[in-house]
């Protein structure tokens, strides 16, 4: 059961009348934020603030979340959010362009002197200062959100979607994972910066549609694969956008060089896990549980790289 709330403008198309019901959890969330300046909120930018929130929430350190289209082009995890901003921004500028961006700390001056440079429909923190809330104020159709405090991401809730007939219902995907729970199911084994880095790429992972293949690099995503049909396209695809941002910035390579890959289900065969080699991946993170892992296993080791098992999937439809 839920309150309706509001009447909204219309729905994903100006075809489709739509409204936004409270369900009466007074959680830290999007319809509970404070709305401190811009437009009401449209379908798409509620549906798209709920995904950046949910994902920047996984993170216990500095991060930012650049979503569109409820995936997400641009993550980065940082020691403070201006250089989480640079690294989530540089890891897919055009696709940042009139997107949504999500805080898991306190939005400063800084930082929103960054974020103001570029076009962004939605900023969602859980608090801003005086100084980032006066410098976005002059970007008048800016919405800035502003939540209290950080939803927790494993707290347990219901996930319901419509279909002809009824309704599909489930346990919301607040799964985490640690680090020391890694099976290394190869010769090579990780450092702990791949350690990491595995753990950010399967925190990321989780927030994409599947089939989802994320590149991680020091932290920052280095190319984001989503809701293809295929898992090597979502290879091929996230490679091609590290290549575009090395392009963009004009650097030596993509990022995808050295960094650690994860698969939000296992690889059915080793084309996938070849394709992102050929990409520069050094280090896999995966479920695991297909009926051709030792022919995967084998070319990972036969490449020479790391490859780590979890045991758990992240689909997302």
């Amino acid at each position: 059961t839920g309150r309706r709330d509001a009447i909204l403008r219309y729905g994903e198309n100006p075809h489709q009348s739509a409204a936004v019901y409270k369900s009466g959890d007074d959680g830290p969330s999007v319809l509970s934020a404070t709305q401190l300046q811009g437009k009401p909120l449209s379908y798409n930018n509620i549906n798209d603030t709920d995904a950046a929130l949910r994902l920047v929430a996984e993170f216990d350190k500095p991060a930012i979340a650049i979503i569109k289209h409820a995936n997400p082009c641009g993550v980065a995890c940082a020691e403070n959010l201006t250089e989480a901003w640079h690294g989530a921004f540089d890891a897919d500028p055009v696709s940042a362009f009139g997107g949504i961006i999500a805080c898991n700390r306190i939005l400063d001056a800084d930082t929103a002197h960054e974020i103001a440079a570029l076009f962004t429909e939605v900023v969602i923190a859980p608090h801003a200062t005086g100084e980032a809330q006066a410098i976005l104020a002059e970007k008048s159709k800016l919405r800035l959100l502003v939540t209290g405090s950080m939803p927790n991401p494993h707290v347990p809730s219901l996930a319901v979607k419509s279909i002809l007939g009824g309704y599909l219902v489930q346990d919301t995907d607040t799964k985490g994972f640690e680090a020391e729970h890694l099976k290394i199911v190869t010769k090579a084994q990780p450092t702990a910066a791949q350690r990491d880095d595995m753990i950010i790429a399967w925190q990321i992972a989780k927030h994409v549609k599947s089939n989802a293949i994320v590149y991680v690099k020091d932290g920052i995503s280095a190319g984001i694969g989503a809701g293809q049909m295929s898992r090597v396209d979502s290879c091929r695809i996230a490679a091609l956008k590290a290549a575009d941002a090395a392009s963009y910035h004009g650097w030596d390579g993509p990022r995808t060089i050295g960094s650690v890959v994860a698969s939000d289900a296992f690889f059915p065969f080793a084309d996938g896990l070849l394709t992102a080699i050929e990409a520069g991946a050094s280090a896999v993170i995966q479920p695991g549980g297909s009926l051709r892992d030792e022919e995967v296993i084998a070319a990972a080791n036969e490449a020479g790289i790391v490859m780590a098992f979890t045991g758990k999937r992240h689909f997302s439809h």
